[in-house]
């Protein structure tokens, strides 16, 4: 059975109390999206569960209405973004300190970034779904209202910056705060880029 899309993507907000329902699907679009083998998704559940519970929690999904070939209309979950407040008991924080340290940064300048901000921990667009403007949406959805005064995320390092997830980055604003750095047992290389909020999406 085949299934298109009827109209662009709506954005909704995903309750933590919902999670059960939204969760697999939206553990789906992480393995499409960054193209990990089938049950990758099993490993990173635990992790997504214990954010669902972190000061500042919010999710965002854009959900696509199919119509399949017999006629029906389903709603598919195509996109995925969450995050929470950052604090100093958190692993991502303590790996941000270490290599703004290694950087050379003072302990003020260090404690400037990482005090205080949104971090944007996942964004993901099914391939099928990619190139129309969901990841925008999500962003900005995401990060309205946030009371923090800036948001940071880490995304792999990649030749040129040449794949969707920079470009969406650089086209809205996103800039450098740690370049080349490599996190606690992942070998590659990350970027950690922030912005300052409130968030102001560009016009398209």
């Amino acid at each position: 059975m085949t299934a298109v899309p009827t109209q662009q993507p709506r954005i909704h907000a995903l309750s933590p109390q919902d999670a059960t329902l939204w969760l697999p699907a939206a553990l789906q679009i992480y393995v499409a999206a960054m193209d990990y083998p089938a049950g990758t998704e099993s490993h990173r559940l635990p992790m997504w569960r214990e954010h669902l519970n972190r000061p500042g929690y919010a999710a965002f999904g854009a959900v696509q209405a199919l119509r399949t070939d017999d006629g029906r209309m389903v709603d598919h979950l195509v996109g995925i973004a969450y995050g929470y407040s950052g604090a100093g008991d958190q692993w991502w924080n303590r790996q941000l300190r270490v290599g703004l340290g290694r950087r050379g940064l003072p302990q003020e300048q260090v404690e400037a970034v990482a005090a205080d901000y949104f971090e944007l921990t996942e964004l993901h667009v099914h391939p099928a779904a990619q190139g129309h403007g969901v990841g925008a949406a999500l962003l900005g959805a995401l990060l309205a209202g946030r009371p923090e005064p800036r948001v940071l995320l880490s995304t792999p390092e990649v030749a040129a910056e040449q794949n969707r997830a920079w470009r969406l980055y650089r086209r809205t604003g996103f800039y450098d705060v740690l370049r080349d750095f490599r996190f606690s047992g992942d070998p590659r290389p990350f970027a950690v880029l922030g912005h300052d909020l409130p968030f102001v999406a560009p016009a398209r």
